[in-house]
């Protein structure tokens, strides 16, 4: 039996000994959030409150609830809509931590990765639906760095030891360009891949908390603490903490959830909560921004990622596939803290830099390719208990305050699952709350246990969906894909039977908006960013879909039209903010400078009147719509609406001229790449005199 069998059979043995122990008591249907609501008011007291529903919180409820302890959660927002969201998506052990490991004998460091590496393997087998190993290849340039590279990644095997996903491997020059085309040639002396995982971050940290509600946790999103309840204790006349001051934010509602035990899991606002503890506490909490871009598939080969192991000012940067695109990042900046990070244009630009100087001269990387772009911030964290307060810890910290508040911060998402153990072991023991040792080691999560990889062929013969949506379905919500496809309506087509999209070149169809609901999904925002991952991939899509979203779950929630609205500008506040829109929009404005040489303008201006046959220096959906008409193409006068609003920067339902000329500037400079108003204008003047039928679609639209 190999290595990988060998561990997945473990893990499978640990999972029917936890199981076995185990009790759903909501196996079929979870609760809603209402009778979630009312569980946390009604419940005399709980064993263990949990604040913080990110990776490392809905990590600490199942450890508590698997432990046959009554477990609460509460979070401000929704689920995952913090750091954990916001991730590099992979589950990885961190060579780099390795690297400096061995260089300065560091055990504790090694420590870290071999733990890691652990709970690597662990989250591939529990959540095999929404992860998979991943092949990385690090390319060499210096023939010097091939026996050096090769040791610290064979190293990097080695640690793994049984759990090693597969053995890496050192490529020649031509065999890596073979694999990764894309790759710069000049100077390329070979490569090496290794192996590391790779997940859906945001639906992975909803897995782990709706499998603590599956076994009776009681949870809530968009529930905030107000404040922290505390009672003097009888035997030290201390005060301790007891429970929490919580407020439904959707109603404003405010009730008391009594608890023997508080978890504060609250990420980069560690410190918020620790000082309604104790006002006097100094913050441990050192924030960081990490910011991402996504740009589109071609840019990397479907199934293999790239690592740049020494950037322009020595940091890290991961280039990898990711639902059929091309996730690039991270930065690692200091930052202050917020609930709405927005990417900084000039770290989008450091990344876009990097990555030119990793791929073929061949390829253009241009700005106007970015889709989408984020931030996350990394709550890297103090130890209160240490001397040196301003050292930053590489770990995680554990502290139990004087009141018993259990605080867990820092640390990192593959190690989620270990950090919420040590978290309870100490909840426990400071709380003599009993319940015995934790069960989640091989744990299957929501959506495992009836997967298979073959289960999307099932829900294309069973209910008629797209081969793409079926997949899709089955790699996002594994066994439950079924329940999906089930509330999916009949298209009126031949094919698909089911499944009509939110946006013609994603797979996510509109069924899903009603399952995120039963997830627990409150706003529009939950489901472009977290139950589906349309505003991660494409913004653009993103707010084409909102309309279509927001009706759905009005009519599943009873929003009234003011609600409607209300929901509609706040998603697109969230895409023009914090997933990069509003870097799309900058990239073209009345200001832009139009650099096109005298020819140039001749031409764009003659085109631009091919449409403006009235000479009246602007074009509306009324001029284009009869060019179209003369060469054959129909296009929905909604769609061309929103073709013409991308380039009209004055608002006033009209591009002019001087606007057209500015797009085109920005086209040629790489600052916009894909304008459908651009692409449309040229096709329509190429087909003029030959009259034929021409069709165009959306390449993507950049931000």
């Amino acid at each position: 039996m190999d290595q990988v069998a060998s561990q997945q059979l473990d893990a499978r043995l640990a999972y029917v000994a936890a199981e076995g122990e185990l009790k759903q008591p909501f196996k079929d249907e979870l609760p809603t959030r209402q009778a979630q609501l009312s569980t946390l008011q009604d419940t005399e007291e709980f064993d263990v409150l949990v604040v913080g529903g990110g990776a490392t919180g809905s990590g600490c409820a199942l450890d508590a609830v698997t432990r046959n302890l009554k477990t609460a959660l509460v979070e401000r927002n929704d689920f995952s809509s913090g750091t954990s969201s916001r991730s590099t998506k992979l589950i990885h052990g961190g060579v780099r931590y390795l690297q400096k490991a061995i260089m300065k004998l560091d055990y504790e460091q090694y420590m870290m990765v071999k733990e890691a590496l652990h709970e690597r393997s662990n989250l591939l087998d529990i959540a095999p639906h929404l992860s998979a190993p991943l092949p990385i290849m690090l390319p060499v340039y210096k023939w010097w760095q091939l026996p050096y590279y090769w040791a610290g990644i064979k190293m990097y095997d080695l640690v793994a030891g049984g759990q090693c996903l597969k053995s890496s491997y050192v490529l020649s020059k031509n065999k890596a360009l073979e694999l990764f085309p894309m790759l710069k040639k000049d100077k390329l002396v070979g490569a090496i891949v290794y192996y590391d995982g790779q997940h859906n971050d945001a639906r992975m940290n909803l897995a782990i908390a709706l499998t603590a509600a599956r076994h009776g946790a009681a949870i809530a999103n968009y529930t905030e603490v107000v404040h922290l309840l505390k009672k003097t204790d009888a035997g030290t006349g201390k005060e301790k903490v007891c429970g929490a001051r919580c407020r439904d934010v959707i109603t404003g509602n405010e009730f008391d959830v009594r608890a023997k035990c508080v978890i504060n899991a609250t990420g980069p606002f560690t410190d918020s909560l620790r000082k309604m503890d104790d006002g006097k506490n100094t913050n441990i909490c050192q924030p960081s921004a990490g910011v991402h871009i996504v740009i589109p598939g071609y840019y990397s080969p479907d199934n293999m990622g790239l690592l740049d192991p020494a950037t322009s000012d020595g940091r890290v940067i991961f280039f990898l596939p990711w639902e059929k695109m091309t996730i690039a990042g991270t930065t690692d900046t200091p930052t202050d803290i917020t609930a709405h990070p927005i990417p900084r244009e000039e770290d989008i630009n450091f990344i876009l830099n990097e990555v030119r100087n990793y791929l073929s001269p061949d390829v253009e990387v241009r700005r106007g390719d970015v889709l989408a772009a984020w931030s996350g911030i990394r709550p890297l964290v103090t130890d209160p208990n240490s001397k040196d307060t301003q050292s930053i810890c590489r770990n995680h910290i554990v502290n139990v305050s004087d009141s018993g508040l259990v605080t867990i911060a820092g640390g990192k998402w593959t190690t989620y699952r270990s950090m919420a153990e040590e978290t309870l072991d100490a909840a426990v023991a400071a709380h003599r709350l009993g319940g015995g040792p934790s069960k989640t080691v091989g744990l299957v999560l929501e959506g495992g246990q009836d997967w298979s990889p073959t289960l999307y062929i099932r829900l294309v013969q069973d209910y008629g969906l797209e081969n793409e949506v079926a997949q899709h379905l089955a790699a996002t919500y594994g066994g439950k894909a079924f329940d999906v496809a089930k509330m999916a309506r009949v298209t009126g087509k031949r094919w698909p039977i089911v499944g009509n999209r939110l946006v013609s070149e994603f797979p996510y169809i509109e069924s899903e908006v009603r399952y995120a609901v039963k997830e627990y999904a409150c706003t529009a925002i939950d489901v472009i960013a977290r139950r589906t991952r349309l505003g991660f991939l494409n913004v653009q899509a993103a707010d084409e879909a909102l309309p279509r979203i927001v009706d759905i779950m009005g009519k599943m929630l009873d929003w009234s039209d003011k609600k409607r609205t209300e929901e509609l500008e706040a998603a697109k506040k969230f895409l023009y903010l914090e997933m990069g829109y509003r870097s799309r929009s900058e990239q073209l404005t009345g200001t832009t400078e139009i650099t096109l040489d005298t020819q140039e303008v001749a031409k764009y201006t003659n085109r631009f009147h091919k449409f403006d046959k009235d000479s009246k220096g602007f074009i509306t959906t009324v001029d284009v719509q009869r060019v179209l008409q003369n060469i054959s193409v129909q296009i929905d006068e909604n769609a061309l609406h929103e073709i013409l609003n991308e380039v009209d920067l004055n608002k006033n339902g009209q591009v002019e001229l001087n606007e057209f000329l500015q797009l085109m500037s920005a086209v040629k400079k790489g600052q916009v790449s894909d304008s459908r108003l651009a692409i449309l204008m040229k096709t329509a003047e190429e087909s003029l005199d030959l009259r034929g039928p021409v069709t165009v679609d959306r390449s993507g639209g950049g931000v």
